[in-house]
């Protein structure tokens, strides 16, 4: 883990697994679905197919296989709220701000900075909470919103 944010706390929205050595990709990919079946609440269901594999023959230097998992979870907003919160502390001081309007920055944009984190605070939970049930509005080709 990257960082201090717990997967059980959300949802994933796509998935990579990347594995290395000699095995069986029929086996990954039952193993897979498998691990998707047990943890389907961890897992949107309106995004369809969101786990991908990949198996490479070749094991890395000095072991016989290896694996990465690589996901985007909505858990990730737990860390967006921490670093956003810390964030808005510090701006409201004008803590170290100097040292960046004395580089040639606008305190504005640091105000867009927050906003924009918010944003996207803001969209992760939306997502989390989603159900593939859900009306989605979506932008069409002309520009327009349709259902």
């Amino acid at each position: 883990m990257m960082c201090a944010a717990d997967p059980r706390h959300g949802r994933y929205l796509t998935a990579s697994a990347l594995f290395r050595g000699k095995m069986s990709t029929k086996e990954v990919d039952e193993q897979i679905l498998n691990v998707q079946n047990k943890n389907s609440s961890y897992f949107v269901e309106w995004i369809p197919n969101n786990v991908k594999s990949s198996v490479c023959d070749i094991p890395p230097e000095g072991v016989s296989m290896a694996s990465t998992f690589i996901g985007n979870s909505t858990s990730i907003q737990e860390m967006f709220r921490r670093v956003s919160e810390q964030f808005t502390a510090m701006f409201r001081r004008k803590a170290f701000l100097h040292w960046y309007t004395g580089e040639g920055m606008d305190e504005m944009e640091f105000t867009e900075a927050e906003s924009n984190m918010n944003d996207l605070v803001a969209e992760y939970q939306q997502y989390q909470d989603a159900s593939a049930d859900e009306d989605v509005e979506y932008e069409d080709d002309d520009g327009g919103a349709e259902n």
